[in-house]
């Protein structure tokens, strides 16, 4: 039987332990203008029971220009400690699609100190099409304490990635669209340059997961490998804001790839430049 990631649990293991203590459940849910969902509506419609709402949207750093820029750590543990989390929690995180927005927030909580972090395998779609419990009542939020202990070389700048760039010393993994990556496609944003940095692979997001569930673990390892990355050498994850880059972010961590940082800014920071490197084509 094909290994699992130890990062994701299955519904059976969630839906019996919905309402233990020191459980946190959180809805992750975040969309593209062009998926034409809302991802607070469809939590206040209906979320799994005990869920709390992460807005991907707000929990930002306000001083940046750019979008889902990740909060200085104690502007975090506020927004974590306000919604009930603690890090000592076993967390679940989830969206709707499954392996979409939610390992962005995995891989938030996670950097900041938090070490019981899984997501949701299969999402709340799959949940909710399964019959499983939902709600539409507003969780009740203790105020918790999140006590933050930030691993900063997690994180990629701008600066770094100019470097990176420049002397090859990481290999750079792009979860973007293979149009958008090569070029072919425009970006959703406006006034913002098609194509990739010099020397990045493809590996986008969706290729990790069929039907919402994340690939076994020799399927991800052979993914990622096909993409063109030597797993023996450090790599950075990067996408259009810096969401799905946590797709690549997880896969990483489950073959036990440890030594990998994810770009914050991604491509919305470079790609929105005119002093920054950018090719096209496949490769």
């Amino acid at each position: 039987m094909s290994e699992t990631s130890a990062f994701v649990v299955s519904a059976d293991w969630l839906q019996e332990r919905v309402g233990q203590p020191g459980l946190s459940i959180v809805d992750a849910s975040w969309y593209l203008p062009a998926q034409g969902r809302d991802g607070r509506a469809e939590y206040e419609a209906a979320h799994i029971p005990g869920a709390i709402f992460f807005d991907q949207d707000k929990v930002v750093e306000p001083q940046s220009d750019l979008p889902h820029t990740l909060p200085h750590p104690g502007l975090f543990a506020q927004f974590a400690s306000s919604m009930g989390v603690d890090e000592k929690d076993t967390i679940v995180v989830y969206d709707g699609p499954g392996m979409f927005s939610a390992p962005r927030v995995w891989w938030m909580f996670r950097i900041m100190g938090a070490k019981d972090v899984f997501v949701l395998d299969g999402g709340f779609d799959r949940w909710k099409a399964d019959g499983r419990p939902v709600t539409g009542e507003p969780t009740k939020i203790a105020p918790g304490f999140f006590e933050v202990d930030f691993d900063a070389a997690r994180v990629a700048s701008l600066g770094d990635m100019r470097s990176i760039v420049e002397d090859g010393s990481m290999q750079i993994a792009d979860a973007r669209p293979a149009g958008r990556f090569a070029g072919t496609d425009p970006e959703p944003r406006p006034k913002m340059r098609s194509g990739h940095m010099p020397g990045a692979r493809n590996v986008p997001a969706p290729s990790l997961s069929k039907d919402g569930k994340l690939l076994p673990v020799d399927e991800l390892r052979a993914v990622l490998e096909a993409a063109g990355l030597d797993l023996s050498r450090p790599v950075v994850t990067s996408c259009g804001s810096g969401v799905t880059a946590a797709v690549i972010s997880l896969a990483l961590a489950s073959v036990g790839h440890e030594d990998n940082r994810l770009y914050d800014g991604s491509w919305t920071e470079w790609g929105g430049r005119d002093d920054t490197p950018v090719v096209t084509g496949k490769d």
